[in-house]
């Protein structure tokens, strides 16, 4: 069995437990809106341009080389904040550089599928991970559970919801993994660094969520023990748990603290004692991804594994559709709270998109 099999037999561990209920998501474009979170104001000066752009079936990358064409810049000139789901309505921010004085008529830019909605001058290119967040609202439908989705939902606002990579992270077919597994073994001479690092970040992200998986299985989701790596909320701030520090247990339930899983890469774990055993066990079987991605350079990181709610709403529209609000910090996937609510019956593309490809 090869190492991304391996992975296919340990699927993500359900916080909840496998839900039985089944609804389907993404009908149409509009069942899924996502708006960015720019968590500032652009000081509206400045020779690059902030647009907000509501994209329809459209994905990050190819509205950023529209708007390369349309202003006559260089790709690299253009910048984003993080891609967003091409199956879907989004709001996002964009920056165009252009040299203070040119004016532009955004009208001329707009399509059916893109839409201008605000635009001003800022001192600094928008860089990818600059991001406050994300507001959701997605619409189920064809819900078969009503109250186990309501249930679900109510536990998963008071405990949270495990911060697992979505699959989009992988893609189609878990081909980035594939083609991550080829670059570390020195196989793959692609030399896009944006689509390398799609691959690097696909085999983190998958070591992650098996551990994240593990946390759960063994009963540990939540529970702190010597060794483990707490995060400050809303902070990526991380120390090591000892029995010295007695509040921490209460401080995570309270969310004022989360643990943490390791993103791998160069150095020692930061977690200690049995807790970085512990870890080690889990990720024993892709040590050469481990030994792979140490060789590419990247440094050992940690993430939260787990990720809250931030203004949660649940209403039923009518009959069997019903319509969830939340806010999640950058970085999280909203399908990792989609998969504990309810069995997806379809994800299909969505009718009269143009056909780039997904994120």
């Amino acid at each position: 069995m090869n190492l991304l099999d391996q992975l296919l037999s340990r699927p993500d561990a359900y916080l909840l437990g496998a839900p039985t209920g089944t609804a389907v998501i993404r009908r149409f474009a509009e069942d899924f809106c996502v708006e960015e979170v720019l968590g500032f104001e652009p000081d509206g000066a400045g020779e690059h341009q902030f647009l907000f752009i509501r994209k329809t079936g459209e994905n990050t990358d190819w509205v950023a080389q529209q708007l390369a064409c349309f202003t006559q810049t260089h790709p690299r000139d253009i910048g984003y904040a993080g891609k967003k789901d091409r199956h879907a309505v989004t709001d996002q921010w964009f920056s165009v550089r252009l040299p203070i004085g040119k004016q532009l008529d955004w009208s001329a830019f707009e399509t059916d599928s893109i839409k201008v909605l605000r635009q001003a001058r800022h001192s600094r290119k928008l860089k990818t991970g600059v991001l406050q967040g994300n507001r959701f609202s997605l619409r189920l439908r064809d819900v078969s559970h009503p109250d186990e989705l309501q249930q679900r939902f109510n536990q998963l606002k008071t405990s949270g919801v495990p911060n697992y990579f979505g699959e989009q992270r992988f893609g189609h077919n878990y081909g980035n993994i594939s083609k991550g597994e080829l670059l570390i073994a020195g196989r793959l001479r692609d030399r896009n660094r944006q689509k390398r690092g799609l691959y690097i970040s696909a085999l983190r992200s998958a070591l992650f969520n098996q551990v994240v998986s593990a946390r759960i299985h063994q009963g540990i989701w939540n529970k702190v023990a010597p060794g483990d790596v707490l995060m400050l909320n809303a902070s990526q701030s991380c120390f090591v748990y000892t029995d010295a520090e007695t509040d921490c247990q209460s401080r995570l339930e309270q969310g004022d603290l989360h643990l943490t899983a390791p993103l791998w890469g160069r150095g020692g774990l930061m977690s200690q004692n049995s807790m970085a055993e512990f870890e080690q066990s889990v990720l024993s079987p892709w040590q050469a991804w481990c030994t792979g991605l140490e060789g590419l350079g990247l440094n050992q990181e940690r993430r939260a594994v787990r990720v809250l709610l931030q203004t949660p709403g649940l209403e039923q529209e009518s009959g069997s559709t019903w319509r969830m609000s939340f806010g999640l910090p950058a970085g999280a996937f909203a399908t990792s709270l989609v998969r504990e609510l309810c069995q997806l019956e379809n994800e299909k593309a969505v009718p009269g998109c143009s056909p780039q490809t997904d994120e």
